[in-house]
């Protein structure tokens, strides 16, 4: 069992890693685009194709996941099947416009990489060979997998993320301060998976309604674990390991750009100390966001948007306490290398 669930892990984070280039290129574009036009609306055309080339890039974050999942399970049969697949549940897809996001990503990856895996071993003639690979393997999985989640996965699959986004959404009209501790919970709980992308979405649809007040605590939250985690493998230095190290330098700069997935590294390494550590520390920062009445009208988190951001050094603030909320847990909970961090493997 837990050799399946290693393998499941596996396999999402080869998807993630792919992913997160992504989400680099087009959330810097898009941020710089935000604070160099001084607002959210880019009147500027030189700056709206900056815009555009960073949205475009955003767009690729649930194709890229998925078709990296399932490449990493199948191998290059999988990828197309997972791109296309990724794409769907990307997009409005069915008679009722259904749009899964990143969890219907994750799903269909991990399918679309088992079912080709499978359709690998299917015995062929001779004269097919050749053809199963490139045209074969991705069609029959396309087709097939296409058609189960417009017609099976799709509706159920849409009705619990918009079940969790809606009540995300009534939240926000109540208290800010339990709404603040759910979204830094949700953002930090999986880095990048699909609670943080869940609470970013809901984030990102309320601005279209006028409302910043969720993406400003969203927008603390997502940066808080690598920046936190990083200025700690600096800071704690004994308590992490040279290659942990050399990563929390570039989790400083990926929080910086709003990209959360930086901290995975050391949650992987670490889960049952790092993870509540980030949670308490997004949680604080996001509260100190809502007191403050803080909004973010920018599609992003991290320091970039803060030309954007109203009530900015309320915002800054929640990002530095968190930092050192998350700082201070893991001078708690780490222990020296070599000092118990680790449960050590005995043979068996």
């Amino acid at each position: 069992m837990k050799n399946v669930f290693t393998q499941f892990k596996n396999h999402a984070m080869t998807g993630v890693s792919y992913m997160i280039p992504t989400v680099t290129v087009g959330g810097i574009l898009y941020a710089l685009a935000l604070a160099f036009s001084g607002g959210a609306n880019v009147t500027n055309p030189f700056l709206a194709n900056i815009e555009a080339i960073g949205a475009s890039g955003m767009a690729l974050l649930v194709p890229v996941l998925a078709g990296y999942i399932s490449y990493s399970i199948a191998g290059r049969p999988g990828l197309v099947p997972g791109l296309v697949l990724g794409y769907m549940a990307a997009n409005p897809m069915g008679p009722n416009k259904i749009v899964t996001g990143f969890l219907g990503g994750l799903l269909m990856g991990f399918l679309a990489g088992y079912f080709s895996k499978w359709v690998k071993t299917w015995k062929v003639p001779a004269f097919l060979k050749p053809l199963m690979p490139i045209i074969v393997i991705p069609l029959v999985v396309v087709l097939i997998l296409g058609l189960l989640y417009i017609y099976i996965v799709a509706t159920p699959l849409g009705a619990v993320v918009s079940g969790i986004t809606a009540w995300l959404k009534s939240m926000s009209k109540g208290s800010a301060v339990l709404l603040a501790v759910v979204v830094g919970f949700m953002i930090s709980f999986d880095m990048g998976g699909p609670f943080n992308k869940i609470a970013y979405t809901t984030g990102v649809a309320l601005i279209a309604s006028g409302d910043g007040h969720l993406m400003a605590m969203a927008g603390v939250a997502i940066c808080i674990p690598p920046i936190g985690l990083g200025l700690a493998s600096l800071i704690l230095r004994t308590r992490f390991t040279d290659e942990e190290r050399n990563s929390g330098k570039a989790a400083i700069v990926m929080g910086a750009c709003g990209i959360t997935e930086g901290a995975i590294p050391f949650a992987a390494s670490d889960p049952l100390r790092v993870i509540p550590a980030i949670m308490i520390g997004s949680a604080c920062g996001s509260v100190i966001a809502a007191l403050g009445g803080a909004t973010n009208m920018a599609p992003l988190g991290g320091l970039l948007v803060l030309p954007v951001v109203t009530g900015v050094w309320l915002y800054v603030l929640g990002v530095i306490v968190g930092v050192v909320v998350v700082i201070a847990l893991m001078a708690l909970l780490k222990k020296p290398i070599g000092t118990g961090n680790k449960v050590k493997k005995t043979a068996a």
